[in-house]
This record gives structure tokens, sequence and C-alpha cells, in this order.
């Protein structure tokens, strides 16, 4: 998937099995490949990192067997990898390539079916904010920048991008998906990812592992506890340049999904982000970075992605009307806003 699109960095804390100090890791270097640690409830922590979907992919799994939580670890991999078969537009011959090229497709699998459902109602909670068919515009932004990075194109080439764009486009059913204009597109990358750890997830927890935590880019989902009683702990990285986290929160058997990111842009002047917002058809920044906690990745994946290019004061609201779903913006300012209950549901 798109390694440019919608990710920040993510920390994660923990000194699993402890009450010391915590420990802050940078991404990568908390959960080397094949790494196991004998912890303080007799459990071992099992830790793994593969390169899948554009992205390092982490996993953490506690076990009273070191076989165990490998095989585990394993086995969510071999998920991860067999989705990914399905959504990757990058990949030839893949389903979404498939429907990409020709605009239909008949042969549609259960996983399929489902992510692009769920993105169809994304579509219409967020009145359009959060749409898999932004892809043509992506692809034209990306295809117009000269070597300095700004944008060379017309307005009318701008507008006929933006006359793909509309998921009420789609047709979505069991036996096909079909595009109602030619040379219409989607991306799955601000929702499929979230999906595909999502069933890593529950590969993990149908193997004897409830306690785990699974990083992939600016996706984490958390399984059970780090230690008895006691939540994972995951800082989210600040963006702003100024280093430290924007927040340090608890998660159990929840999910954090955090866009954003002004330094990804499509031109020297920075007027072109990797999010669009399609109602005044240019992309905004409205802050650094945009965090959704809720009880799946998928989930927080796709509201995280809908909710930043609202104006702050929108997307708060927004998320507020969410049940069980949480955010905090970070400015640029370094102001932070957050919803109605963030600290109490996910604050340290």
């Amino acid at each position: 998937m798109e390694n440019a699109v919608r990710r920040s960095f993510v920390k994660s804390f923990g000194d699993i099995g402890s009450k010391a100090a915590l420990i802050a890791h940078p991404l990568g270097a908390a959960m080397k490949l094949a790494d196991t640690l004998r912890i303080g409830d007799r459990r071992h922590k099992y830790t793994a990192t593969r390169f899948l979907m554009g992205t390092e992919v982490s996993i953490a799994a506690l076990h009273l067997s070191k076989d165990a939580a490998q095989h585990a670890v394993e086995l969510a991999f071999l998920e991860i990898e067999r989705l990914s078969a399905i959504f990757d537009r990058h990949r030839p011959g893949t389903p979404v390539s498939q429907l990409n090229e020709t605009g239909k497709l008949s042969d549609v699998s259960p996983e399929l079916y489902e992510v692009m459902g769920k993105a169809q109602a994304y579509y219409h909670l967020s009145n359009g904010t959060f749409d898999v068919t932004v892809l043509p515009v992506l692809e034209m932004l990306q295809k117009n920048r000269d070597l300095e990075g700004r944008l060379k194109l017309s307005q009318s080439d701008f507008d006929d991008a933006l006359g793909l764009v509309g998921a009420n486009s789609v047709n979505v059913c069991k036996n096909g998906i079909s595009f109602s204009k030619s040379s219409m597109a989607v991306t799955l990358d601000g929702i499929g990812r979230g999906y595909i750890v999502d069933k890593a997830s529950d590969v993990l927890a149908a193997n004897g592992v409830e306690n785990h935590l699974i990083i992939a880019g600016g996706d984490i989902r958390a399984g059970g506890e780090r230690s008895p009683g006691q939540p994972w702990i995951v800082a989210i990285e600040d963006l702003s340049g100024k280093g430290g986290s924007t927040a340090v929160i608890r998660l159990k058997n929840a999910a954090v999904s955090t866009s954003g990111g002004c330094e990804f842009y499509f031109d020297s002047e920075r007027a072109h982000y990797h999010v669009p917002n399609f109602r005044n058809a240019i992309s905004s920044c409205q802050g650094v970075s945009l965090s959704v906690v809720a009880p799946t990745v998928m989930e927080a994946d796709a509201l995280s992605t809908a909710a930043f290019v609202m104006n702050p004061k929108e997307a708060i609201s927004f998320i507020n009307s969410q049940k069980h779903k949480e955010c905090l913006i970070s400015r640029s300012s370094g102001a932070k806003l957050h919803s109605c209950n963030w600290e109490a549901k996910v604050g340290i």
C-alpha cells in the first residue's frame, strides 16, 4: 500500500510486566525480528517485525509458551500477506488492481465485499470526506510535480480528475463491483490496512495469544493487557518538529490510528497535502495530526482519515457523535484539542 499516504510515526512504550519507569522506543527499534523475553509474570514476550503493506509491521505477543507465541505471530503475518494480496492496488493481478484497470470485478471475495461496503458506509457517514475514489486526483497531483515539487497542471485537468471522485458512483454487490464512470479508480489505503491489522489481531487471539500489540505505521491494535491489570501504553509522536510526543495513551482491546503530518505535501508551497478535501477542491492541513481511538483499527483508520480534512471544531463534533470513539488533534501552533472523553477514556 501507499507509503506516503496519511501515516505518522508512532512510538511504543513498554517495559512489559514491570511497574518501573516506562522506556520509549522509536518504531522499528522497539520490536526486533524474532526477539524473545521472559517477563515478570511468567509469560514470554515474542516480538517480530516484517516490512508489509508498505511499512514496518511489528507484533508483540505474550504467552506462557514461547513456541506458541512465535507460532501465533507467524500465522498473523501470513494473514497480513494473504489479505494484502487482495487489497494492494500496486501489485498487478490483485482484485483491486483488476477493478481499477477494467472498471468492474465479478469475482468478489468476502473480504473485499466487506471492506468496500464499509467504505461506502463511511463515505455517507462523513458526508463525503472519506472517499476511496480519490485515487485519480492523488495520481494526477503526483504526476504533475516538477523537480522542485511545484504543481504544473491546469484547472481543467484538476477539474477532470475531481469529476472522477465520488463513492456514490461505485456499485458494490456480493456478485460484483463496478464503476459508473470510466477511468475511476479506488485506493483502500485509508481503511484496508486497518481491516488487515484487525484480522491479524483476530488470528493471534484465536491461537491463544489474547494479549498482544500490533504496530503498522500509524495504525495500532492493542489486544488484552501488557501485564495483569495494566493496559498497553502508547505514545503518539509530535509531528511539529519539536520532538517528544503529543500524547501518551492507554489501550486495552482497542485501537488508535493517526492521520496527518504536514511534512508530506505535493508542492513546494505546501498547498496540496496528502489527504484531499474535495468539498472545496483543495487539500487542507488544519492540524499537524489527528488520532482516533476506537474498538477496531478499521474504524479508527477510516474516521481519522475523514476527520483530518474537516476543520478542527467540525472534526471534534464529528467524533463526539460516534459511540466509543475519541480523538486528539495536534495543531501546528502547539495547541491540542480533544473529544469530550479523551482524558477519561485513554489519558494517562
